[in-house]
């Protein structure tokens, strides 16, 4: 009898990655959150807020490489 998988193997790991840009987009909106809350302080603190945004712009980065892996490539 065989697996869904057993024909596939690419699954496993697409399932791995779809797992992984879910973490890293809550991630990415947890920062989004965090820079306007500082942004609407008295006095912001605006090196952590450039540490965070920097970071932000990292994760944007790693999503971006990630979605490439699962959006197969098309030849027009």
């Amino acid at each position: 009898m065989m697996s869904m998988n057993d024909d596939d193997p690419s699954d496993d790991s697409d399932i791995a990655i779809e797992r992984r840009l879910a973490d890293l987009r809550e991630e990415h909106k947890d920062l989004d959150d965090a820079i306007q809350a500082l942004e609407e302080r008295y006095q912001p603190d605006m090196l952590q807020i450039a540490r965070l945004k920097r970071k932000k712009l990292a994760l944007k980065d790693e999503i971006i490489r990630l979605e490439d892996l699962l959006t197969p490539d098309i030849i027009a």
